[in-house]
């Protein structure tokens, strides 16, 4: 059965004077998921929720919401709502009018109305908060008032820029399960924007990760993960260790040489040419540590500079033997790793199945970037 295309954007740009913040992207959302685009401050991705929303016009391309052409739509007359970081409720209002604000804009008046307010909070998880003033809700609530607002309208797609940012850690982490729950309940389509990769991964059917104005992949977060299409995306999705070395095949083996002469087995990779520069990637639960002696395995000595405890994310910062190279590695929370301290020698290694291979970008990791 042919899913229904809420959203469809086809080769859109938008350039202010010469410069371009979005550049030839094109992407199809289907009815009922949650799609992310993630990517780091000025990449454009606001530039086109704001194209999305009708607050700026494409400079070219084109853009459908529920099937309609919407060149020359006004933002009030398109079937989305759009919610910012700052949500930008009426402190003045207690919720129930809060809520019912955009019906009474539109002209809806009467007990029908309040009825559909009580509906939409049980469906928001706040039943009963009717007469709630502003002030009396804790951040995660304001949230779902906010969401209640916008999905009254029954807009065809939700835009949603950035809201977890002005939260505090730890309800940020509850926000972000809360609002996978509640788009899977209500079944609207939410368009969310992020740089928070993690924030993407976790609530998200699929996900953009964008960059200079270019959708670099689209994929489900499963993917972005396990298969990155670019060195950009490897970098930027999840943690990873980056080798730069020279491409070299022996018979049926590919390795990257690294400029201390050390081979590390990879993948072959059909983009890559014999002895031309490239980048590897590990990610630090790809990592073994002290690992057997696998023929298969890249295996080498390393020196422990610190313990990252984080619970279960916790990691070793590893040097390598004779080398200033400083690795991550997961440190998993069972005892045989208990009497691992700073300063021992210990082997690391991993499959060559583990890493991803591209041509040297010339680009420095995002982190030294930020």
């Amino acid at each position: 059965m042919n899913q229904t295309i809420d959203l469809s954007v086809k080769n859109i740009c938008k350039t202010f004077g010469n410069f371009t913040a979005v550049d030839g992207v094109s992407l199809d959302v289907e009815d009922g998921k949650f799609f992310s685009i993630l990517g780091p401050s000025g990449c454009g991705k606001t530039t086109l929720l704001r194209m999305i929303a009708g607050f700026y016009e494409p400079t070219s391309g084109s853009l459908a919401i529920g099937g309609k052409d919407m060149a020359n739509v006004a933002p009030n007359k398109r079937p989305v709502n759009l919610i910012f970081q700052h949500l930008a409720l009426f402190p003045m209002m207690n919720v129930k009018e809060n809520v019912v604000f955009g019906l009474k804009r539109r002209g809806e008046r009467g007990k029908a109305v309040y009825r559909k307010v009580e509906e939409m909070l049980e469906r928001v998880g706040l039943p009963g908060f009717g007469d709630r003033k502003i002030e009396q809700l804790s951040g995660g609530q304001k949230q779902r008032v906010a969401i209640a607002r916008s999905l009254i309208l029954n807009p065809t797609v939700l835009l949603l820029d950035e809201p977890l940012g002005a939260l505090d850690l730890k309800l940020r982490e509850h926000m972000k399960v809360e609002l996978k729950k509640l788009q899977a309940d209500v079944g609207t389509t939410f368009i969310y924007i992020t740089h928070d990769q993690s924030e993407a991964m976790v609530m998200s059917d699929y996900v953009a990760v964008m960059n200079q104005g270019r959708f670099e992949q689209v994929d489900t977060p499963q993917n972005l993960y396990r298969n990155p299409a670019t060195s950009f995306v490897a970098q930027f999705v999840g943690e990873n260790n980056q080798f730069i070395g020279t491409y070299k095949k022996s018979q049926e083996q590919c390795f990257i040489e690294t400029e201390n002469g050390v081979n590390f087995r990879a993948l072959p990779n059909s983009e890559l040419q014999e002895n031309e520069k490239a980048e590897m990637y590990i990610r630090p639960e790809a990592i073994m540590i002290n690992p057997s002696k696998q023929s298969e395995f890249n295996r080498i000595p390393a020196k422990v500079k610190a313990i990252l405890f984080d619970g279960g994310n916790s990691r070793l910062l590893v040097a390598l033997h004779d080398s200033e190279k400083e690795l991550l590695v997961s440190l998993p929370q069972n005892r045989q790793y208990d009497n691992i301290k700073v300063d021992d020698n210990i082997h690391i290694g991993w499959d060559s199945s583990s890493s991803v291979c591209f041509k040297e970008t010339g680009v420095k990791t995002y982190e030294e970037l930020d």
